[in-house]
């Protein structure tokens, strides 16, 4: 029987800068390696181990943690991304085996570690990511659907928007992480103020506390 895949991914990103500790539930330890960032362009391995409520700081070695969580596995993939555009971006991804994709990222590629905590707020189910290593503390959330994400209610701890800046997503932040440049950054934020697009239909803001 032939599978059934969707390879395209509908999704909006905003910088947080603190997360309410009120939504740190359904935690998951996630390490992904990339073995290729180009151009928006990304092939990438990830490993994931649910239930695992890993607090990482600047010291948290991607190596360190997947030698940590190598028995608590319980999800893997090989995912091949294309660059994004208007918040919609080509994701073909494939569950593999957790052994191999274990060694994979053990043995090859940039290396990103994060806790990714889940939580329902207003109309949308939210991922929020909590980097470690050379990326802390960047906190990324993320609405994702099954189309375009229009009308959105958006937290009120979102900072500002970055759906299609290249600099925040995953690949890029392997190969250059966000301590390279956040002072720049919250530089050129305080010069430009927020910004949220406004192309996908009306936004409103919601208390997420």
């Amino acid at each position: 029987m032939a599978t059934a895949y969707t390879d395209f991914e509908f999704e909006r990103r905003f910088l947080v800068r603190t997360l309410p500790d009120a939504l740190r539930d359904a935690p998951s330890l996630i390490v992904q390696s990339y073995f290729l960032s180009d151009g928006g362009y990304a092939l990438r391995v990830r490993v994931q181990a649910g239930g695992v409520d890993g607090r990482l700081d600047a010291q948290s070695d991607p190596a360190d943690v997947l030698d940590a969580v190598r028995d608590r596995v319980d999800f893997a993939a090989v995912t091949v991304k294309g660059p994004s555009a208007g918040g919609t971006r080509y994701e073909a991804e494939r569950e593999l085996d957790p052994l191999v994709a274990l060694e994979l990222v053990r043995r090859g590629g940039a290396r990103v570690v994060k806790t990714r905590y889940a939580a329902w707020i207003g109309a949308d189910g939210w991922s929020i990511d909590v980097f470690g290593g050379a990326n802390h503390p960047l906190i990324v959330a993320e609405c994702e659907r099954s189309g375009p994400v229009t009308g959105l209610q958006i937290p009120d701890f979102c900072v500002t928007e970055i759906t299609d800046d290249r600099r925040f997503s995953n690949e890029s932040l392997a190969v250059q992480p966000y301590a390279e440049w956040a002072t720049d950054y919250a530089q050129e934020l305080a010069r430009t103020g927020p910004r949220f697009r406004e192309d996908f239909g009306e936004n409103t803001s919601i208390d997420a506390t």
